[in-house]
């Protein structure tokens, strides 16, 4: 089971939220790696009961407002890029997660958002998938749904470092 730091998440969501759940979030439409990590990241640390609205980007605030929903991955937002990290790194810090699997996994993501891919061998990769998804996929929801499945792999992979490399080899016997 995912670790967290119980009492600075719950914090943080009443702070967002107060009493309002499920909690909802919004940024911009065509979500593509941070704003597929950033809901992964709610739905299985924070609030599994999460729902996250897809605008064009200059409505975001103005939906967020209407709606009751806190912006996210976007200039201004309280969840958004910090210098050199992402939103998935903010995410990460303000809700004080800390699940070994998922520091695991922010160095990937970052690299993949902000097209650093030196960061983590494994970025370039995501940033594919993620590039082939939105390829794939015109609704944001739907596009959500396989980018969940491709962030749930990721955090299992995360879970077990030590795994034996794949190490076949043409010709072996």
């Amino acid at each position: 089971m995912p670790r967290r730091s119980e009492s600075q998440a719950a914090r943080e969501l009443e702070a967002l939220f107060g009493a309002r759940r499920p909690s909802r979030w919004v940024t911009r439409e065509r979500p593509k790696i941070d704003r597929i990590a950033c809901p992964w990241a709610i739905l299985r640390f924070i609030d599994a009961e999460a729902e996250f609205l897809f605008v064009a980007t200059a409505r975001v605030f103005a939906v967020a407002e209407s709606q009751g929903a806190v912006a996210f991955d976007i200039p201004g937002a309280p969840i958004s890029h910090e210098g050199e990290r992402c939103s998935f790194d903010t995410l990460i810090a303000r809700f004080g997660l800390d699940d070994p699997a998922l520091l695991r996994m922010a160095p990937i993501v970052r690299g993949a958002d902000t097209d650093r891919h030196a960061l983590a061998p494994e970025a370039a990769g995501l940033h594919a998938i993620s590039l082939g998804l939105a390829q794939n996929y015109t609704d944001d929801h739907a596009l959500l749904a396989q980018g969940l499945i491709v962030y749930d792999a990721l955090h299992a992979w995360a879970s077990a470092p030590d795994q034996p490399r794949h190490a076949w080899a043409s010709g072996a016997p």
